[in-house]
């Protein structure tokens, strides 16, 4: 157990307080090109701890990352305690927490070999064309974390991952088009072929314009596309604690067929770069299946939430660095289909795949509703792609859309920033805005 740990719960059980220690290490090495050249390469360190305590019935919390002060940091947590909210739970006892997944043996990296690879990523694009501005990132991030309490619990895991993202401008008159893709590997790193591959195809895809009226249309989600417009609606109604508020539409339907039988969305912790055997409060994770066949079958607790509403936690506690915990999930994955994604493009006579949007677009999330503009678009026209799509928003909502409007799902999934896993996504008919 690291020294600042220890002496922290040596300290707090000299004041006669329960205490729970969450301490980070965090190291990153971000590398960025832009406009095909390199324009970054630094390091960032951050250690510090975040500690919560129970005093006289209530719960306190402070962080600090000057670990030379740890009896400060332990008063104002207990001070913070004074006004703090009552205690509804109390922290894990005695037990050493399994990490999950076991990290690989893998050399890691240094910044002058992602300063060579971003070159050549760099000239892999520009040779498809050489009018295209290149900008690449690579990210290798080391982190570390300890969890102990006065009850006993111990638990550590390590984390290394390298992410890596491409994108490329190219302007013709007064046209702006940007492409971009993501990928990223736990104890690895990504396949850049594919990366390089997957940004020329998008390019190809988008060399002759197309035009759809405004209206109702089908519509198609890349794996990419989905997470960002469809997988945050889904994790907000399905979080313990906007069901406990009464905000989310499906506080009321446990055990109800919502959804089309088509849709098994769940929770695999011991999966994706994230996985891990403990969430940030120490609960142990487990394996969830939120709506099954359509049917909703539970929904995801960190330890206040579930405390408040009698329920067992889940291990889906997380925090943001230092902050204190709040609910989340090590990921969100969604079940494939039947058919292929060519399959699904294939069937459609006219309509639309959304390859890429511009950030999140949301217009009431609480009530499931999307209205996003498409960055990246495509019209299918007797089942194939026939050109870029521009000046198109598409919107809908999550309950009707993957109730009566689902199409279909691809039988192959794609893991999206290693914490999403999704199939392509069709709908029969969403809204659609476009003009000229």
């Amino acid at each position: 157990m690291n020294d600042s740990v220890q002496k922290l719960l040596a300290l707090a059980r000299q004041q006669g307080v329960q205490a729970e220690v969450y301490f980070l290490q965090l190291d990153e090495t971000p590398v960025k090109f832009e406009t095909n050249r390199l324009k970054s390469l630094q390091t960032r360190a951050t250690t510090g701890i975040a500690l919560r305590v129970l005093s006289q019935g209530r719960l306190g919390f402070a962080s600090s990352t000057d670990l030379s002060r740890l009896e400060a940091l332990l008063a104002a947590a207990i001070e913070t305690a004074g006004s703090g909210d009552p205690a509804e739970f109390d922290f894990l006892a005695a037990g050493e927490l399994p990490e999950g997944r076991a990290s690989r043996l893998f050399t890691v990296p240094s910044g002058d070999h992602f300063v060579r690879l971003g070159d050549e990523l760099v000239a892999r694009i520009r040779d498809y064309n050489g009018d295209i501005l290149v900008s690449a990132a690579f990210t290798l991030r080391r982190s570390q974390v300890e969890i102990a309490t006065t009850g006993g619990t111990t638990g550590r895991r390590e984390r290394t991952t390298v992410s890596a993202s491409l994108s490329g401008n190219l302007v013709r008159d007064a046209d702006l088009l940007e492409v971009s893709d993501f990928a990223v590997e736990r104890d690895g790193e990504p396949d850049y072929e594919q990366l390089v591959a997957g940004v020329i195809a998008k390019f190809r895809r988008a060399e002759r314009t197309a035009w759809v009226e405004s209206g109702t249309l089908p519509v198609v989600f890349s794996p990419m596309a989905a997470a960002f417009t469809l997988g945050g609606l889904f994790q907000t109604a399905l979080s313990g604690q906007t069901v406990l508020q009464k905000t989310s539409p499906l506080a009321d339907r446990l055990d109800q067929q919502v959804f089309s039988e088509e849709l098994t969305l769940f929770e695999a912790p011991d999966q994706g770069t994230a996985a891990t055997g403990f969430d940030d409060e120490g609960t142990p994770t487990r394996a969830k299946q939120f709506i099954e066949r359509g049917v909703v079958q539970e929904f995801y607790w960190d330890r206040t939430w579930a405390a408040r509403a009698g329920r067992l936690p889940g291990g889906n506690g997380f925090r943001s660095g230092l902050a204190r915990p709040a609910p989340g999930l090590v990921n969100f994955c969604m079940a494939g289909g039947r058919a292929t994604t060519a399959q699904l493009i294939g069937s459609i006579d006219e309509g639309i795949l959304v390859e890429q949007v511009l950030g999140a677009g949301q217009s009431n999330t609480l009530a499931g509703e999307f209205s996003v503009n498409l960055d990246l678009g495509y019209k299918i026209e007797k089942g194939e792609i026939v050109g870029r799509l521009k000046n198109t928003m598409v919107a809908g909502n999550i309950f009707e859309a993957f109730s009566t409007q689902l199409l279909g799902l691809s039988r192959e999934t794609s893991w999206v920033f290693g914490s999403t896993a999704l199939p392509t996504i069709a709908f029969s008919h969403l809204g659609v805005s476009s003009r000229r």
